[in-house]
């Protein structure tokens, strides 16, 4: 009995430490923005971006936080361009080319019957969001 307790204590402390040690902070991401709304026919498109300071979860490569970097775009929709209620996405990859090969797909889809505007760099800019964990729990 005692020798079943350790093994189970064991296996769940390796269950521990491999869901700390799935976190990667990476220099090599690039995403971009994508906005669209119920509404009306306009979709917002960003430039792609390099994002410093991404982390990323090693073992499917899912970027951490996304859901913050869309409600940035929302945020920036909302209150400067005076565009509330849209949904927002991010789409990311770890090389630029394939980050290209998934706007160029992405745009191929919506140019027919919907007016697309651009943001650039200087209009909107991604903020990396610090996904470390916290120290001092």
């Amino acid at each position: 009995m005692k020798f079943l307790k350790y093994i189970v204590l064991l296996l769940l402390t390796l269950t521990v430490t491999t869901a700390e040690a799935k976190r990667l902070k990476t220099n090599q991401v690039y995403m971009f923005g994508f906005s669209a709304s119920f509404k009306d026919s306009v979709i917002y498109v960003t430039d792609i971006q390099h994002i410093e300071g991404a982390w990323i979860e090693t073992k499917n490569k899912f970027l951490m936080g996304r859901d913050n970097y869309s409600y940035q775009l929302k945020n920036h929709l909302a209150e400067k361009q005076n565009q509330p209620n849209r949904v927002c996405m991010v789409f990311y990859a770890l090389s630029k080319k394939k980050a290209e090969k998934l706007y160029l797909k992405l745009m191929k889809k919506y140019k027919k019957g919907y007016e697309v505007r651009y943001m650039n760099a200087t209009e909107f800019k991604f903020e990396a969001i610090d996904m470390s964990p916290d120290e001092s729990q």
